[in-house]
């Protein structure tokens, strides 16, 4: 594992809700980390990964071709929005949850052309922010810790071997052992959204880089949740 830089917690003003930033590539396992992490710290959890699939999901009810512009996107995301659901704030479209709808190979396949939208982008953001507003919140995504989040409270950024997190992204959705020539397709697959996606993931320059390669997903909890104890006694 490495981490950098030296940890240093920001001061929270009083009053102020507690903002866990977590940031990584596709497939580093942020938001299953950052579900877990929310959990044992009796915090809220917020994906802001699910908002551009649900953007997405929107968009592809209205027409399936994916031809779209920023304008269509918006107005077809007019619906989505983030509602309470046990420990976490979760996507649907009106009244419907859609987290079945929202993980689907359409979904998944126009999805970072959509998040490389700038106004869907600020779109995202803003709502994530008004969700968090006062809350004790783990945000996970893209542009969490620079963007959306500058001055949270403990910022962590995971990154894990593109094999590994080809393979476990494959075991997740296959619900067996992946073969090498899949974890290989996976893998390429994965490389090239990590260059589409450059700009859109980058490290903060005060957050903590955990590298998930060789750990267990219960190692990374850990591991955070022990950098947000000490963060929230500061």
């Amino acid at each position: 594992m490495r981490e950098t830089p030296p940890f240093s917690p920001r001061v929270r003003p009083p009053g102020e809700g507690a903002v866990i930033a977590i940031d990584g590539p596709a497939a580093s396992g942020k938001s299953s980390t950052a579900h877990w992490v929310a959990e044992r710290l009796g915090f809220r959890h917020i994906d802001s990964g699910a908002l551009y699939r649900a953007a997405t999901a929107a968009a592809l009810r209205r027409r399936a071709d994916g031809a779209w512009d920023e304008r269509f996107v918006l107005d077809a995301a007019a619906d989505v929005r983030l509602v309470e659901s046990k420990a976490s704030f979760v996507a649907a479209i009106g009244p419907q949850t859609i987290d079945h709808e929202i993980r689907d190979a359409a979904v998944t396949q126009h999805v970072s052309a959509v998040a490389r939208m700038p106004r869907v982008r600020d779109w995202v953001n803003e709502l994530v922010r008004r969700t968090a507003r006062g809350s004790d919140v783990v945000v996970d995504g893209r542009d969490i810790g620079t963007v959306v989040f500058p001055d949270a409270l403990l910022k962590v950024f995971l990154v894990a071997d593109p094999w590994e997190r080809a393979r476990r992204r494959l075991t997740q959705r296959l619900g067996r052992a992946p073969s090498d020539e899949e974890i290989a397709e996976e893998t390429e697959r994965l490389v090239q959204r990590d260059a589409r996606d450059a700009t859109q993931t980058v490290q903060a320059s005060d957050a903590v880089l955990i590298d998930t390669t060789f750990l267990t997903q219960e190692e990374q909890v850990e591991r955070i949740v022990a950098l947000a104890r000490v963060a929230l006694r500061q």
